[in-house]
């Protein structure tokens, strides 16, 4: 039992390590507030737990036994340790395909732009035509204004696509801009918290107590939603500058 107790201790360090430095670097890179909420990513984390640190070593714990031939249970954890690679691959290639690109202000809301939102033509046209603000494997998240273009027929053909489940123009970098010339345009599509879609009354009711605990106005224009694959959150802007003040759960 001892020696059961030995191989389950390492193993469970090993993975606990292993799942934890991906987990973290993702994290601290990519997955930051309020990332982690909007891309919903509970589920895939669940099952790499699940398998890396519960499932894995509790089959090296079932199957350990002093008596056993060192071959074979060498052949027998390699089995259990491939199990467990092929869902941290899964897991880590689902985690970085989805982590956050950018928040974008969009029409008359904020919405995350994650890395598969971006096809790699798109991503093409970005780096030729606005570098400056293009997706790269390296980016980290960072916030824009995404408006639709200028050219009226451009601009309905996107409208269009979107309405139809195709690319909208928060997936087109090149016509992404810095999100400080933005700004005026961000102002007038604030709203009163009570007037903002995509939260039910007794939410709005949570958000307006989390509101005035933080010191903010809940009778100002100076709320707008922040979007995602995710439940949506309240991003709160201050309407002088135009800065968030703070980004609100609705429950």
């Amino acid at each position: 039992m001892k020696f059961r107790f030995k191989a389950f201790g390492l193993h469970l360090l090993a993975s606990s390590a292993a799942l934890s430095t991906i987990l973290g670097c993702l994290y601290l890179g990519w997955y930051r507030w309020p990332g982690w909420v909007l891309t919903d990513v509970t589920r895939v984390v669940i099952v790499m737990v699940g398998v890396d640190v519960v499932l894995g070593p509790s089959l090296t714990f079932i199957i350990a036994r002093s008596s056993k031939p060192r071959r074979e249970l060498s052949r027998d954890i390699a089995m259990i340790v491939a199990l467990q690679l092929c869902a941290l691959g899964y897991g880590t290639a689902s985690l970085w395909n989805g982590r956050p690109m950018y928040y974008a202000f969009s029409v008359n809301i904020l919405q995350l732009v994650q890395a598969y939102d971006i096809d790699g033509d798109q991503a093409a046209l970005g780096r030729q035509e606005n570098p400056g603000l293009a997706p790269h494997w390296y980016s980290l998240p960072r916030w824009v204004w995404a408006p639709l273009p200028t050219d009226s027929e451009v601009s309905a053909k996107i409208v269009q696509s979107a309405i139809n489940g195709g690319d909208d123009v928060t997936s087109m970098p090149r016509y992404f801009k810095p999100w400080s010339a933005g700004l005026n345009e961000l102002r007038a599509n604030l709203k009163k918290v009570d007037n903002v879609a995509y939260f039910a009354p007794s939410e709005k009711k949570t958000l307006k107590e989390r509101m005035r605990a933080a010191g903010l106005a809940t009778d100002e224009l100076n709320a707008m939603p922040l979007t995602g694959r995710g439940h949506p959150l309240l991003a709160v802007i201050d309407p002088a500058t135009a800065t968030i003040k703070a980004i609100l759960k609705p429950k």
